[in-house]
């Protein structure tokens, strides 16, 4: 059955496994559940435990609170995620690099 607090939940996990480029079945293997349950919880026709909450909230690098409720209450970093993964792969050291540049210089 589908729950409306699931299906949010749900998109915001399915958001970030696809902009860290995991696939479901990869997502799968690292939470030790099957493709077919990842699939159930991105739909929000399944809810998960929270073992497993935890888990994939350290595997898509998400505050469970932002994965239960959308809000992230440290600071967001999503969009330097996202912007990272906008990067040609063969030009991620350069902008690895320039980030701890801009970082050492404003330390």
């Amino acid at each position: 059955m589908y729950n409306i607090f699931n299906m949010e939940a749900g998109k915001r996990i399915r958001y970030q496994r696809e902009l860290l480029k995991i696939s479901r079945e990869k997502l799968a293997e690292y939470l030790d559940v099957s493709p077919k349950f990842i699939s159930d919880i991105e739909l929000g026709i399944k809810g998960m435990s929270v073992k497993t909450l935890v888990k994939l909230s350290n595997v898509l690098k998400l505050s469970v609170d932002y994965i239960l409720f959308g809000e992230n209450r440290k600071t967001n970093t999503n969009h330097l995620l996202e912007a990272f993964s906008l990067c040609p792969s063969n030009k991620i050291e350069y902008a690895e690099d320039l980030l701890k540049l801009f970082l050492k210089a404003i330390v």
